[in-house]
């Protein structure tokens, strides 16, 4: 979703990406501590919480970024209903970091909600 702003002449487009981009990583690093999964699992569980336009093009760099960090493991294994599937668990690594995540994403909320909830 996209919204129209004006900035001086021209019109700006405010985009929901671009705010989600920031906590999107945190969220799907939730979802894999919740248990062993794979990505159209994750995918599938986002849309449960109405992440509804998110893609395999979005989620995979996320995984690989995780990866990469250290917060994330993964390992390939059978599928019931075709090719082997990457599943992703988290770490101790990781278990600390999605902590941390979410004591700045609440620390931030409400700093802005006190903000933005009074207009």
């Amino acid at each position: 979703m996209a919204w129209l702003y004006k900035e001086g002449s021209e019109n700006r487009i405010v985009n929901e990406r671009q705010l989600l981009k920031g906590i999107l990583e945190g969220c799907v690093l939730a979802i894999i501590a919740r248990g062993e999964t794979y990505g159209y699992d994750i995918i599938i569980k986002l849309e449960e919480y109405s992440f509804a336009d998110i893609q395999d093009g979005t989620l995979y760099p996320i995984l690989t970024r995780l990866e990469k960090k250290g917060l994330i493991d993964c390992r390939i294994g059978k599928s019931p209903l075709g090719p082997k599937r990457k599943y992703y668990s988290i770490n101790a690594e990781g278990e600390q970091y999605l902590t941390q995540f979410i004591d700045v994403y609440k620390s931030i909320t409400k700093r802005a909600d006190s903000i933005l909830l009074q207009v």
